[in-house]
């Protein structure tokens, strides 16, 4: 069955309704659930650091074993020359022999300083670690201290929000599909999170700019679906306002005298 216009509007109306309630409840909340997930995610980024520190570490100390390796088979030539230099047969060749010696000597000075080195960046990421564990540790307390705000916060409205939750989901199924996209729009882009609004003091419930009154004619008699021409957002209706008794308040007044 087509609905009317009239129809369409409070069924978007409701939808607004139900979706500004669930607005409250994680107006509520502030911005835990999004500081929550800056320090998960500021942890991972340290867990990370940790773990490229500790690989760093991993090369450099494979790398001190390869040079020690390298240091023994010099000091082995070295032995190894020592002995040839014994059994020389002429000048030239203790010459040549002394060099070798004297090659492999510079080889394992050059080796023992390279180990050093790494040493020393070894320390230097080891110290970077400590730093950045301390860190960590810190970021871990602050995350448990949000989580269990948000926690504590969340369980006082966990069921009222599964409640809006399931009538939300129940509601949208009574706006058809072109009308639910576009105002799944204009809540996606509306700081307040309005998309269907009234008139209200003969002003724009979103934006408050004033709305003509022929416009205003035109939304109560509920025809065709106007919106908004400075924020797009749809007018629902127009809110009437309760004019006052001006003698009202002199009775009283007079009442109380008396």
């Amino acid at each position: 069955m087509e609905l009317t216009v009239a129809q369409k509007l409070e069924a978007l109306l409701t939808l607004q309704t139900i979706d500004s309630k669930l607005d409250e409840i994680l107006k509520i909340r502030g911005d835990l659930p999004e500081e929550v997930q800056d320090l998960e995610d500021e942890i991972i980024g340290y867990e990370t650091r940790i773990g490229k520190f500790g690989k760093e570490i991993a090369t450099l100390d494979s790398e001190i074993d390869q040079l020690k390796l390298a240091k023994k088979d010099s000091e082995k030539l070295i032995a190894k020359y020592k002995d040839q230099q014994m059994n020389v047969r002429n000048n030239r060749e203790h010459e040549a022999i002394s060099k070798e010696m004297e090659l492999q000597t510079l080889e394992i000075e050059l080796v023992e300083k390279k180990i050093t080195e790494a040493n020393l960046k070894i320390a230097r990421k080891k110290e970077e670690i400590n730093g950045v564990e301390s860190t960590l540790g810190e970021r871990k307390k602050d995350l448990d201290t949000k989580k269990k705000e948000l926690g504590t916060i969340t369980a006082e409205s966990e069921e009222e929000e599964k409640g809006l939750a399931t009538a939300r989901d129940e509601q949208a199924t009574h706006v058809e599909d072109r009308l639910l996209r576009s105002y799944n729009k204009i809540r996606s882009n509306a700081r307040n999170g309005l998309a269907v609004v009234l008139v209200k003091r003969g002003a724009c419930g979103g934006c408050f700019n004033m709305v003509p009154p022929q416009r205003q004619v035109e939304i109560r008699e509920k025809k065709k679906i106007i919106v908004c021409e400075h924020c797009g957002r749809v007018f629902a209706d127009v809110e009437e306002v309760i004019p006052v008794d001006k003698d009202k308040p002199k009775k009283v007044a007079a009442d109380l005298r008396a």
